[in-house]
């Protein structure tokens, strides 16, 4: 079992169920034991033991990706209707949690349309081009000790190589349907999502510092101190860039009805309209993880299982998406671009200073076979967290009373454009 996926616990016990035999599969003995279980597949056939195994893994991730995904389309709608003084869904099913089965059934028997002018190709093509982003993600997004698909050393620029193709996916989908809303759309996700990418990929390089490695699982393992108390500015700018690029509110004028209809899938009807939001839900549960995984020490935890401690963590951060939502009103796209470029951006460069002349006065350097690395203890995050919440306030405050984004000077601004136009 010479392979990636061999640290992965459900590959590995899928694997040895069938093919543990002597000499092939020594991962498959019980510490302390002497003999191998034989598999129930006969030697000559670890391949296809190897290809089940692998199936196995797939199949289970992504329909539990899946499945979360349409429970979260229910959730969202009905703390939403609690923060609205609304009922939400509420007909199908006690309390209304069969709702997503019911959209299901409704999205897939209503008729496919396709304008008669789109390019049938990539019309089709996008919604499969941003569903298979998200769930490549899953791949090397640790949900527990020890699972997880594979633990690349450079595990979170596959993250951000992965979830930029959302960008194209939007673009393809406005170009290709012949409609000006749509094309509006597809310009404004390309505009939005490429300006909020800087900032986030931004605001992980401090992290990447401290924990020496790129690798998810690294990244947990090296958060003495959970990551969200070190580095408060990089939490505050990727929690607000990802917002912006999953088109939440106050970042949705990719999609804002009121101007565009409903953006880059304005013909998009039946199932195809379906995959576009399964993959705007689940990326948000897939930017939660995110979060836990780099800023809230990811699985780990006392008492409760690896497992629990990871879904826990992961609907907290999906709950404050929904609150976000749900609280702030939609901003002008000269508003969301600005505070990209005029907010986000230096607010990430400050962290990366900050953070590394931080690591490097209190940091002590370690040279081994992997190369030159520094170590910090635990006391060393805490102050780096005291010092850090102190940039933080001191930067948010300051920038936004420079650039103007903050709310007196946003009111001054529109107050003056009243007056300029005479109304």
């Amino acid at each position: 079992m010479n392979s990636l996926l061999e640290s992965n616990v459900i590959f590995r016990n899928v694997y040895c169920f069938w093919a543990a035999n002597p000499g092939n599969a020594e991962q498959c003995t019980p510490v302390g034991a002497v003999a191998v279980k034989d598999g129930l597949l006969p030697g000559g056939l670890e391949w296809l033991a190897y290809v089940m195994a692998g199936l196995s893994v797939i199949l289970l991730i992504v329909n539990v990706y899946l499945v979360f995904a349409a429970l979260y389309t229910y959730v969202d709608r009905r703390v939403l209707a609690k923060f609205q003084g609304r009922i939400g869904p509420n007909r199908v099913g006690p309390f209304g949690i069969l709702q997503p089965l019911a959209d299901g059934i409704k999205l897939m028997t209503k008729e496919d349309l396709v304008p008669a002018g789109a390019d049938r190709w990539i019309f089709n093509l996008a919604p499969v081009v941003m569903m298979s982003s998200g769930i490549l993600v899953l791949a090397v997004l640790p949900f527990g000790k020890d699972s997880f698909v594979v633990d690349l050393n450079i595990g979170i620029l596959y993250v951000f190589a992965i979830t930029g193709v959302n960008t194209l996916a939007m673009f393809m989908a406005g170009l290709a349907s012949a409609n000006r809303y749509a094309m509006f759309g597809g310009m404004r996700a390309v505009a939005q999502l490429i300006s909020y990418e800087i900032p986030v990929v931004l605001s992980v390089v401090g992290i990447v510092m401290m924990a020496g490695t790129m690798s998810l699982v690294g990244i947990v393992e090296a958060q003495k101190v959970p990551f969200i108390f070190v580095q408060p500015l990089a939490f505050f700018v990727f929690i607000a860039g990802s917002s912006a690029e999953m088109n939440r509110s106050p970042f949705d004028q990719v999609e804002a009805e009121g101007e565009i209809i409903a953006g880059y899938h304005t013909e998009y009807s039946g199932m195809k309209f379906g995959v576009f939001q399964a993959a705007e839900f689940g990326a948000v549960l897939i930017t939660s993880a995110l979060i836990a995984t780099l800023f809230l020490k990811g699985w780990e935890g006392p008492f409760l299982p690896s497992h629990v401690w990871f879904l826990l963590k992961l609907f907290f951060f999906a709950f404050i998406f929904i609150w976000i939502r749900a609280t702030l009103p939609r901003l002008r796209i000269d508003q969301i671009m600005a505070y990209a470029w005029k907010f986000l951006l230096p607010l990430s460069l400050i962290n990366i200073f900050v953070v590394a002349a931080e690591v490097l006065l209190l940091g002590d350097q370690i040279t081994d076979s992997s190369g030159v690395s520094m170590d910090l203890t635990t006391s060393d995050m805490w102050i780096m967290a005291g010092i850090n919440v102190v940039v933080a306030i001191v930067a948010v405050i300051g920038l936004a009373k420079i650039t103007g984004m903050d709310a007196r000077e946003s009111t001054k601004v529109a107050n003056v454009t009243r007056v300029i136009k005479g109304t």
